[in-house]
């Protein structure tokens, strides 16, 4: 089975102009193998002591947006999130979740949202992404504290 995962890593990247480096092959395997968006520093933990270094891993990830394998899924405290770009269309992206009380993020590949109508007169949209923020079944299941407050607030009471 490993052999055929390498095979189709090496055949998606050759399929979209790339050369097939060590690199690149780990860090799109990587990629295929999350649930969810990965920031650069998540992807290198994911790939252990063979890693490549952190300026390597961001060049790859903006090689792979300019081929249009990954984008750019978010925004999180300063740190981009990418994801393979196979969910999505080049104007819209699949809506994300992300729980406030345990932070982890779910990708909502089974629904689509129309695209905005209506802008004021010189706006121009490019590409439009969804990110849904509250708690997640888990969460929403377990007792909290204080249910009304935010994580963030909740931790300061």
């Amino acid at each position: 089975m490993k052999e055929q995962a390498d095979f189709n890593a090496e055949a998606i990247l050759r399929g979209s102009g790339l050369r097939c480096t060590r690199g690149r092959l780990s860090i799109l395997k990587a990629l295929c193998a999350a649930k969810s968006p990965l920031t650069g520093e998540e992807i290198g933990c994911a790939l252990g002591s063979k890693r490549p270094n952190r300026v390597t891993i961001y060049r790859v990830l903006e090689r792979f947006v300019e081929a249009g394998l990954v984008h750019r899924a978010y925004m999180d405290k300063r740190a981009r999130h990418f994801e393979l770009a196979w969910n999505c269309t080049e104007s819209q992206c699949h809506p994300h979740f992300t729980c406030e009380h345990c932070g982890r993020t779910h990708c909502l590949t089974e629904f689509s949202l129309p695209m905005v109508k209506g802008l004021k007169k010189g706006f121009v949209v490019h590409r439009q992404q969804v990110r849904l923020e509250g708690l997640c079944p888990l969460c929403a299941s377990r007792p909290r504290r204080s249910a009304n407050l935010p994580r963030s607030s909740a931790r300061a009471v």
